[in-house]
């Protein structure tokens, strides 16, 4: 037994659980856009800024308490992802960092090294490197997936990765589809090309268990306020990569890794916030071990439970006439606790705002800057509507979820 939390206990810990929307708690299926945050989290945040608040490395209190609340984020940041805490780089987002790892990795590659992207991306993993390609006259393969199972052209992927590639960016998983891709497969590849992988684990970090030497990558990025944190980005880049990176700076910045890819001043509410964040998730197992043990197991008794959703919820949607979902069926492949769907006849808005409106249920709808997933699908018009479930995410929430769907279905 993982010694998981009661279901219960978990919606204990957020607030927003309580909040009341057409006649019926709100059931919060928005978590892949960002999820709701427990109250230990927003309480380091505002203790942070009431009890704390300093800027770096000067010789009164509360500026070594910042120093060591800066710290404590990477050692959290560290054991999240199995990293080192040297190795852990905060900024504003995801994307943000991805753009400066970018423009930073572009000084070293010689003009023609090839890049690889992949159609089942997030825009922040296919355009910062898009733009490092335009920089340095490089040169862009872009790997599609199949619209039939939302699973990545893994021929195609191999056909594109050779001696000239230098980086393979993947996703841990989609934000669209919910796919989990093989990334140690793609890290197989990247091996035997000489070349490096990124990782954007943004969408799998807060459903699988994240591991950076089992994934074999270089740099891997997620977002707290994915995984019940506060609105920041975090990126680990392997020491080595980091300390051969020539980033522009500012002449007195640290030179020194982790803070020489970090700009100007960070978030230390944010940090504070992040490291409450992984806490709350590591204190769901009450068995014995480090943070590191404890957040495996967490992690992987939390997927056991997402997945139990995910087929709830798919198998309803599935039965519903007009109702077309997107993605691998659940037991077919790996995926995360994610669907996205469109009601024939009904815009996603349409169907999202219906649901808000009727049933108390908070549903995200668009291309979530996936866009080329959205092209692909032949959706791009009016986009998906998509529904994560989360820790605190009940099958009685699944249920109403599905029952509002099909009356929206059955209306038209």
């Amino acid at each position: 037994m993982s010694g998981l939390a009661a279901i219960e206990s978990i919606r204990s810990e957020f607030p927003a659980l309580e909040r009341v929307h057409a006649g019926s708690s709100v059931a919060y299926f928005d978590g892949p856009g960002g999820t709701q945050v427990p109250r230990v989290v927003a309480e380091a945040v505002s203790n942070y800024l009431l009890g704390h608040n300093a800027n770096t490395h000067w010789g009164f209190p509360t500026s070594a308490e910042t120093d060591r609340i800066i710290a404590d984020g990477r050692e959290a940041a560290a054991d999240l992802v199995g990293g080192a805490t040297h190795e852990i780089v905060f900024g504003a987002n995801m994307t943000t960092l991805t753009f400066r790892l970018a423009r930073a990795l572009g000084r070293q590659f010689a003009p023609g090294t090839e890049i690889v992207v992949t159609q089942l991306d997030h825009r922040a993993n296919v355009d910062p490197w898009l733009d490092m390609a335009h920089m340095w006259n490089l040169t862009v393969h872009t790997v599609p997936f199949r619209p039939s199972d939302g699973m990545l052209d893994w021929d195609v992927f191999e056909s594109v990765v050779g001696e000239r590639t230098g980086l393979i960016a993947i996703g841990g998983a989609s934000n669209a589809l919910g796919t989990a891709n093989d990334v140690p497969r793609a890290a197989a590849l990247a091996r035997r090309a000489g070349s490096l992988l990124f990782v954007d684990a943004v969408h799998s970090a807060p459903h699988l268990p994240t591991d950076v030497s089992a994934l074999g990558c270089d740099a891997l990025a997620c977002s707290p306020y994915k995984f019940y944190g506060p609105h920041a980005g975090v990126l680990w880049v392997r020491l080595s990569l980091l300390e051969s990176l020539h980033v522009p700076k500012l002449l007195p910045a640290s030179d020194e890794a982790p803070e020489r890819l970090e700009t100007g001043t960070l978030s230390h509410e944010a940090i504070a916030g992040t490291t409450a964040a992984i806490d709350f998730l590591a204190d769901l197992d009450d068995g014995p071990g480090t943070r590191r043990e404890r957040l495996l197991r967490v992690m992987e008794g939390l997927h056991d439970r997402g997945d139990s959703l995910v087929r709830r919820l798919w198998d309803g949607l599935e039965a519903l006439d007009g109702v077309r979902t997107f993605g691998p069926a659940p037991g077919t492949a790996e995926r995360t606790p994610t669907v996205s769907f469109i009601v024939d006849g009904v815009s996603s808005s349409e169907v999202s705002r219906r649901l808000a409106e009727e049933c108390g249920v908070f549903c995200s709808y668009g291309d979530f800057y996936a866009s080329d997933v959205a092209e692909r699908l032949g959706v791009e018009a009016e986009g998906l509507v998509r529904a994560g479930c989360a820790c605190y995410t009940t099958e009685s929430e699944v249920d109403r979820l599905v029952r509002g769907v099909a009356q929206i279905a059955a209306a038209g």
